[in-house]
């Protein structure tokens, strides 16, 4: 059965227009079937933008380059582009469709993603477009795609990242949001929930020195 994980959907296009605001600011996004989430921004990428937001200017974390995996029809990076502007975006997704649509609303909202890219997690990204490391990694994971493939998620973002740098996660705890913390724990040594709501939970580590 065709999902969003698919490389390549078979179902005939059938495009939408959904409307977003956040921070004071419009944004427009064309989806389409086959893609994350093709009726409305669904609750917790509200949740995974707004918490990750706040935790970044809270911290003064920088936010120079992000990465944002498994990015569908371009949300989460659409919007961090607009919020943090001097930021270099990164936007990757198995799925040619949502690149397509990634592309398309990046223009539509006028943003400049740096890079956008179909990718299986990160294998299509080299070295020199992932530079000295992702300050900020962001993704609501293809749950339906299993636990083996979320957690090819953290461990390339991992490897992706540099000392100090941060990687927020939202999940509900029915789709496996206690084994995320876990793994999450296994990798960077620490994983704090920065916010809880309706059953999501927006999760957060940093890589150590």
């Amino acid at each position: 059965m065709a999902h969003y994980y698919d490389t390549n959907p078979s179902i005939e296009s059938n495009k939408k227009s959904i409307e977003y605001r956040f921070n004071g600011i419009n944004f427009s996004f064309i989806s389409d079937t086959d893609v994350f989430s093709r009726n409305d921004i669904d609750f917790g990428t509200n949740l995974l933008i707004t918490e990750s937001v706040r935790d970044i200017k809270d911290n003064a974390y920088k936010a120079f380059s992000i990465m944002d995996l498994g990015c569908g029809y371009g949300v989460v990076g659409i919007v961090m582009k607009a919020i943090f502007k001097k930021a270099k975006v990164v936007q990757v997704d198995i799925n040619a469709r949502a690149i397509g649509l990634a592309k398309e609303n990046a223009k539509l909202n006028g943003v400049n993603i740096d890079i956008v890219k179909q990718s299986d997690v990160l294998s299509a990204i080299d070295e020199e477009e992932k530079g000295e490391g992702f300050d900020i990694v962001i993704t609501n994971p293809p749950v339906r795609a299993g636990k083996a493939k979320v957690f090819e998620f953290y461990d390339q973002a991992f490897e992706s990242m540099h000392e100090d740098s941060v990687i927020y996660v939202v999940l509900q705890r029915k789709q496996g949001a206690p084994s995320t913390q876990k793994k999450l724990e296994e990798l960077f040594g620490n994983c704090e929930t920065v916010a809880v709501d309706s059953g999501y939970r927006v999760m957060k580590s940093v890589k150590q020195r």
